[in-house]
């Protein structure tokens, strides 16, 4: 027996379909996308709160004519269901065949490549104002939840938006949470507009002199339907408020548990095969290991270390701005840490500065986010960070090559960080020296530090040495700690014992940094080279890319004839480009291997490595050949 779905091809499609049958319709995505994030992983929650809503603006607009841009995006399913992507869901071979999120090369429905946070009010305020310049007509929507609403960005839009005028909806979509619960004023009165069905005298849209209109049955096609038609063609900025359901058809309740997904309910118990967590697009492909990924490892191992000194130094803070389980910051923590952790909700910028008067008042802060949301903050981290000398660390989580979409790539992150004067950029080859290093920013350092987070190379590599996944059996953690004394540099520096480079192995002829996460590829390279050529390779811990480490550099051209540097960052303005600058004067050769200066979109890891020669073997004849050029 055929579905409804079965007849969707475009929204063109929703136009003759009953009341009755648009709500069996609803019943029937929200089933395909619960078997689809079992069986494949995604974004479950966020789409399953939309279902009727996509379907009612569908039913309502005109699109492609009139134009609807998600804000983040993750929660564009239904809309790529109902717009002819529909067997990217039902059809296990189509699988990964399109992105997590909006993408114009997939469809002309799609305005824009989407990922990060509050920007739709301001691209709609953009699509509208051209329509209005060229005297076009149709509707623009910016559909935006309740959670990004606290991002900066969002704020100016809304402002913004009121000054533009003519026709512009914005639909904020109030599910009550963000990735993890909200924090700040704001959602005081969206649950004052909530318990009042939207007539409460707090309410921030029409203090921003924005027409403003509430749907309590945001779950509901019929109520969505009517409120969409009458502000169909309106000719100035209305917000329509609707209330609906994160997770809506998973049961009871909304879990955040450890390991589950780190905006998504916990998934009912699935069968054996298959079984995979219901969370955000890990590495872009499906998460399908139950074991926690590194930024869960090394995220919780940080917030193990920093909890018992919490009682002695009531400065030090951990700061989130938003999506804390996903880098480790779990529930259990954040109780515990009482008012030492805050959430100060989607907004980089603020979380930066914020931290940096907590540091000027003599405070320890540490503010953990991935990469490409630190991007977000990067005035901030040169300004009120850098210049100012601000005593403050950041956790720079899921950086590098990897295979994720082309919105939370963190291959830049090294370029972006090392060109900033004044900042202390660390790049640990462990996780006890990532304590180290963070025991030791958080300690004597007191200047402007990031830490990238170790990932998932060093990770494999500790496992595969039998280390633990959590604080018990490393090291203790103590403010100050210095380096392992078997990764002793060439050079020393009081004020910052990650100064010089430390010695892995000693060897001769070739000297290979392998800076962070690619220490454990340096070590597989030296052994290649071994058993190929007999080279008895030195490997060495860069330990940080903030500048070369000069001593170190001279005195390996004493011995060596060619120093190699891996990076898993783009090459151009990274951190081996620097290394192979400084040593212009020297007899020395330089060989770097990083990535190209491009953005990638959800290409397999192992096809990167490929494409940019960073495989043992490539880089072992790559080396060889080097080496045989100079004689």
């Amino acid at each position: 027996m055929g579905t409804l779905l079965d007849g969707i091809d475009s929204p063109q499609d929703l136009k003759n379909l009953t009341g009755d049958e648009l709500d069996r319709l609803a019943q029937e995505i929200r089933t395909l996308l619960i078997d689809y994030c079992r069986r494949y992983g995604g974004h479950l929650g966020s789409n399953l709160a939309v279902v009727e809503a996509t379907i009612a603006l569908h039913r309502v607009f005109d699109l492609p004519h009139d134009h609807l841009v998600f804000d983040v995006s993750h929660q564009a399913y239904t809309h790529k269901i109902l717009t002819g992507r529909k067997q990217a869901f039902t059809n296990p071979e189509r699988f990964g065949g399109v992105s997590g999120f909006t993408s114009p090369e997939e469809s002309e429905y799609d305005d824009f490549v989407l990922g990060h946070t509050g920007t739709s009010i301001s691209l709609a305020c953009g699509l509208a104002k051209t329509r209005d310049l060229a005297g076009g007509t149709g509707n623009v929507i910016a559909f935006i939840g309740d959670g990004a609403l606290s991002s900066g960005p969002a704020f100016e839009g809304l402002n913004w938006a009121a000054e533009q005028g003519g026709n512009l909806i914005i639909v904020v979509n109030d599910n009550e949470m963000s990735i993890a619960e909200n924090h700040g004023g704001l959602y005081r009165s969206l649950a004052a507009l909530r318990a009042t069905g939207g007539q409460s005298e707090r309410n921030p849209f029409r203090d921003l002199n924005l027409d403003y209109r509430y749907v309590e049955e945001g779950n509901s096609i019929g109520p969505l339907v009517q409120a969409f038609s009458e502000i169909k063609d309106i000719d100035h900025p209305v917000v329509v408020h609707i209330h609906t359901r994160k997770g809506l058809g998973l049961g009871q309740g909304r879990s955040e548990e450890p390991g589950a997904g780190a905006d998504e309910p916990t998934l009912p118990a699935l069968p054996a095969e298959g079984q995979v967590e219901a969370n955000h697009w890990q590495n872009g492909i499906k998460a399908n290991s139950k074991a926690a990924n590194s930024r869960k490892v090394y995220g919780r191992m940080a917030m193990q270390a920093l909890q018992p000194r919490f009682q002695n130094e009531p400065g030090l803070v951990v700061i989130s701005p938003a999506t804390p389980l996903s880098n480790g910051i779990d529930p259990e923590f954040r109780s515990e840490a009482g008012r030492h952790y805050l959430d100060v909700g989607i907004a980089e910028s603020h979380a930066v500065a914020f931290a940096a008067g907590l540091a000027k008042a003599g405070g320890t802060p540490v503010v953990a986010t991935s990469s490409t949301f630190f991007q977000r903050a990067y005035d901030q981290i040169e300004q009120e960070m850098a210049i100012n000398g601000s005593a403050i660390t950041l956790l720079n989580f899921s950086t590098g090559i990897s295979g994720t979409d082309a919105t939370h790539s963190g291959a830049s992150d090294i370029a972006m960080m090392n060109s900033i004067p004044g900042l202390t950029c660390l790049a640990p080859g462990s996780g006890d020296d990532f304590l180290r290093m963070l025991a030791w920013a958080t300690g004597p350092a007191r200047r402007p530090v990031v830490i990238r987070v170790p990932g998932e190379r060093i990770l494999a590599s500790e496992r595969a040495a039998g280390l633990p996944d959590t604080l018990e059996g490393r090291l203790s953690m103590e403010p100050g700690m210095a380096p392992d004394s078997n990764h002793s540099g060439t050079g020393t520096d009081s004020q910052d014992p990650w100064n010089s480079y430390g010695i892995v192995r000693k060897g001769n002829t070739v000297a290979i940094l392998g800076l962070g996460d690619m220490l454990p590829q340096a070590c597989r390279v030296a052994d290649s080279l071994r058993e190929r050529a007999g080279i008895n390779a030195t490997v060495m811990d860069p330990h940080q890319y903030s500048h070369p480490d000069l001593t170190t550099l001279q005195a390996l051209d004493r011995n060596h004839r060619l120093v190699v540097t891996m990076e898993d960052g783009q090459l151009l303005g990274g951190w081996g480009q620097g290394i192979a600058a400084s040593c212009e004067s020297n007899t020395i050769q330089v060989l770097t291997f990083g990535a190209d200066k491009e953005i990638n979109d959800r290409v397999p890891l192992t096809i990167l490595n490929q494409r940019y020669g960073l495989n043992t073997e490539v880089m072992t004849d790559s080396i060889i050949s080097a080496l045989q050029g100079r004689d």
